[in-house]
């Protein structure tokens, strides 16, 4: 029997809202799931029949991938309370955890804050998963900004496994820790940014996507040649090994030389941070000197690096690109 201890609230049942609730019902939690927008009863009740369609849609989903079967996606269903404004109060008194997913307009945010202000204890912690403000932003519109953070999650919520957490100066630690907590019961790996546009991903994928684009602009490749060079050579890699981590790989100073040729050819953009030089010249190139954006002295370096190849090759496999070995033929090239 799931209790209050055990339940989420959302605030916001649109696409966000809805990731959010799934993947919490997937992973046992029961979810309050509140349509904050007000509607006549006629409205609600047709938004509200959309909202639980999609929900179950998108379970089924999830059945056809083989996560879960029919009775599985029932039972998760019986997990999720999709309310208006007016009967989410008692829920969200009692609430420890608050996702507020309303839309990206401060207006919005504004009117959400300052009413869960009033009618949720003065301990609940609130987590806003906006992409636009910071969190040093939101945090003044909150009355008790020591329970208040921003939690970006990224699309679509209820599979892709990372949350970008970014907690304010006055954010309380004990705020922090629940957070991080709620977010790993969903099967969830946080990761912690300071308050700063475009948190992690989005700043660096915002980079990547418009130097794609540019790069059909200028003639360079067509598109679909240039998605394909991204599925199987940039996103393969960088599933494995992190950007930081690659840089280490290869060498730092490999990076410097091919940006100073890039910067020259193309533009000041390729320039690389002055990090890369310092490490330069403090010896830290990488793994072949021991130490880079991570220090490798107490690793065994030749164990880490089979593990990595070895995850390359399991996905690889998955997509069914791993070399095969073909031993029909002979080192001449005739039949054996």
């Amino acid at each position: 029997m799931l209790t209050m201890e055990d339940r989420i609230c959302v605030i916001g049942a649109g696409r966000m809202g809805e990731g959010i609730t799934l993947s919490y019902i997937h992973a046992g939690r029961a979810v309050t799931l509140v349509d904050i927008k007000p509607r006549t009863q006629a409205e609600q009740a047709d938004h509200h029949a959309r909202v639980l369609a999609n929900l179950r849609r998108e379970l089924g989903t999830l059945s056809r991938l083989g996560l879960l079967d029919d009775q599985q996606a029932e039972t998760a269903m019986q997990r999720v309370r999709l309310c208006g404004r007016d009967d989410a109060v008692a829920d969200l008194q009692r609430a420890r955890i608050i996702f507020e997913a309303v839309p990206e307009r401060l207006d919005a945010k504004r009117d959400t804050f300052a009413w869960l202000g009033r009618v949720c204890a003065p301990d609940t912690v609130i987590a806003s998963t906006t992409s636009t403000f910071l969190v040093t932003e939101l945090a003044e519109l909150m009355p008790g900004p020591e329970r208040f953070l921003n939690a970006h999650w990224l699309n679509p919520a209820y599979l892709i496994p990372l949350v970008e957490v970014s907690a304010g100066p006055r954010t309380a630690d004990a705020a922090l820790q629940a957070l991080l907590a709620v977010l790993r019961q969903a099967g969830k790996t946080p990761v912690q940014c300071a308050p700063a546009a475009g948190y992690i991903v989005p700043r660096i994928q915002a980079l990547a996507m418009n130097e794609a684009a540019r790069m059909v602009e200028e003639g360079v490749a067509s598109a679909e040649d240039i998605d394909t060079a991204v599925r199987l050579g940039f996103g393969l890699r960088f599933s494995v090994l992190g950007l930081l981590e690659f840089i280490d790989w290869g060498g730092g100073d490999i990076l410097y030389y091919a940006s100073r040729y890039l910067e020259a050819q193309i533009g000041p953009r390729f320039a690389s941070p002055d990090v890369i030089a310092k490490n330069m010249e403090q010896g830290r190139n990488g793994l072949r000197d021991g130490k880079g954006f991570y220090d490798y002295a107490d690793l065994d370096v030749d164990a880490y690096k089979m593990q990595r190849l070895g995850q390359l090759c399991k996905r690889l496999e998955v997509m069914g690109l791993l070399p095969r070995f073909d031993g029909a033929h002979t080192a001449a090239g005739t039949e054996a």
